[in-house]
């Protein structure tokens, strides 16, 4: 009796918690479509959920972890645009909870990012995602099939010309400051015209051979006495050609020697003239020392080299023709920032025309499924802001002759549940798995079976869970887990199982009469569950 469904792209595929609550063990696998949790009252259903909401960022308490150990762990696979994704929480009793994706460790902040996008609960103490205002524009947006990404980027255009304005330098009196010190900079680095970046090491060397003048002199002179005709070497090396000559195996060694011979004779000439070349130059010398200061004070002040300076002085000078011309620019600028600012506000009109459009249809649909949800009274409110609209409010009255509240503010769980519900039955889109608990609270017979409907419907593009005590609604699910508590005496343990056909009459019979071997509970089981069958074939 139960449908056939394709997976859909993007579900949880298993759960499982350990020593959570009650809970010692349970592992679940669930399918595409609807899937709803029964058991008998105060057997632990709402656990599933609490696991749940713990895998998409919820609160942890030392209080969730139970008797068989020292933490409670929680894990969920999910199918995820083809892909499997493991999220898992860990809840220690006396520390901070930890969390996991795909084994490696993250932040709560993270689990909830990753874990919303993908399920939704609506439960007793958790109703998420449609309950923020960002999240209600999003969704009248979905519906309206409004484009807001001209918008987004014309905004963004205003930002980055109101940087660049702003970057100008806006207060007169620091950009005069501004203007002074550059155009000092400037000139300092222009005035000393540096065209070499290598010119300081060229001077260092300079320096050191002016500064020493005499020294050289009496050493080129000392060297060129040395080598001289009849100095020591030339003596020598005569001395070494008479012993060689006329022996023939020594004739390259007398060449080789003939060939030094003649290099001391030319170096000794040029140490002769290097003695009348090098002469003292005091004002050089100085020129060439005030110069390496001037480059010294420049290396202090702008840069470890000389290379560094000039590339300085190239930056300051850009920017000082920039402050300059800030008048001109500055003009050009303000133009471009007030024609983004009105294209903004034209394409912010067009959005909030659309919005404003769309909010009165979307409240239409969504109370007309509420009408079908036990709330006949019940009215919706999509409240616009002026402009584009980006102040969305979702408002709902569910009682005749009350004010309509934003939906944060419903008091009743169950009817904060069948609003979403119907919400979500207008709503296309994310998320793909949704949770609903209280969702048939205070209800039953033809409202029950309306909200099984409705729940069906939903399962046909989404994974929905559901955690009911009404066989009406249970018999609309596609799967049915049975969760169901023992007590040895010692100590209380929650067990959980998807039902087979057989069992399903069963559990259904029992939700239905609370005697699961009534023949009559039965039939009417059995009834229910074709019923269900035809109208998700409908």
């Amino acid at each position: 009796m139960t449908a056939t469904r394709s997976q859909t792209s993007n579900q949880l595929v298993e759960l499982a918690a350990t020593n959570l609550g009650v809970i010692e063990h349970l592992r679940l696998v669930f399918g595409a479509g609807m899937t709803t949790i029964t058991g008998e009252t105060g057997a632990g259903k709402t656990l599933v959920l609490t696991a749940l909401d713990l895998l998409i960022g919820g609160r942890a308490d030392a209080s969730m972890v139970g008797p068989h150990g020292d933490e409670a762990i929680v894990e969920g696979r999910f199918l995820v645009d083809g892909d499997e994704v493991v999220l898992q929480r860990v809840v220690p009793r006396n520390a901070r909870s930890r969390s996991y994706v795909n084994g490696r460790l993250a932040t709560v902040a993270s689990l909830s990012e990753y874990g919303s996008g993908l399920v939704e609960v609506h439960g007793q103490n958790a109703h998420t995602a449609l309950a923020t205002p960002a999240a209600q524009r999003r969704a009248l947006d979905a519906f309206a099939g409004v484009d807001t990404g001209p918008l987004r980027a014309a905004r963004a255009n205003v930002a980055e010309l109101s940087a660049r304005r702003e970057s100008l330098g806006g207060d007169e009196r620091e950009r005069l400051r501004q203007i002074e010190l550059y155009r000092f900079q400037v000139d300092e680095i222009a005035a000393a015209a540096i065209e070499d970046p290598d010119e300081d090491e060229r001077l260092q060397l300079l320096e050191r051979t002016l500064g020493d003048v005499g020294a050289h002199q009496d050493a080129a002179a000392a060297a060129a006495e040395l080598l001289s005709s009849d100095g020591p070497a030339a003596s020598a090396i005569d001395e070494a050609l008479s012993a060689l000559r006329g022996r023939p195996p020594l004739a390259d060694l007398a060449r080789q020697l003939g060939d030094i011979s003649m290099l001391l004779v030319e170096a000794g000439a040029e140490a002769r003239v290097q003695v009348e070349a090098l002469e003292a130059d005091p004002e050089r010398l100085d020129a060439v020392q005030q110069r390496r200061r001037v480059l010294s004070e420049l290396r202090r002040k702008y840069g470890d080299t000389v290379a560094e300076v000039i590339a300085f002085g190239e930056q300051c000078a850009t920017r000082l023709a920039e402050l300059e011309d800030h008048a001109r620019v500055a003009s050009e600028i303000d133009e471009r920032i007030s024609e983004a600012r009105a294209e903004v506000e034209r394409i912010a009109a067009e959005v909030g025309t659309q919005r404003r459009a769309a909010a009165p249809r979307l409240a239409e649909a969504v109370a007309a499924h509420l009408h079908q949800l036990a709330l006949p009274t019940a009215v919706l409110e999509v409240a616009v802001g002026p402009g584009a609209g980006d102040d969305v409010e979702m408002r709902v009255s569910t009682n005749t002759g009350s004010p309509p509240l934003p939906l944060s503010k419903v008091a009743s769980g169950g009817e904060l549940a069948r609003t979403m519900l119907a919400l979500r039955l207008v709503l296309a889109g994310e998320p793909a798995v949704m949770v609903f608990d209280e969702v048939d609270a205070g209800i039953g017979g033809a409202a029950a079976h309306s909200v099984g409907v409705a729940l069906a419907r939903l399962g046909r593009d989404r994974q929905v869970l559901v955690v009911t005590h009404l066989a009406q609604v249970a018999a609309f699910a596609d799967q049915q887990v049975s969760v169901v508590k023992s007590d040895d005496g010692s100590m209380v343990s929650v067990s959980a199982a998807t039902l087979g056909a057989d069992d399903r009459v069963v559990e259904l019979s029992r939700m239905l009469s609370g005697s699961p071997d009534s023949a009559r509970a039965r039939e009417h089981a059995a009834e229910l569950l074709d019923t269900a069958a035809s109208n998700r074939a409908g």
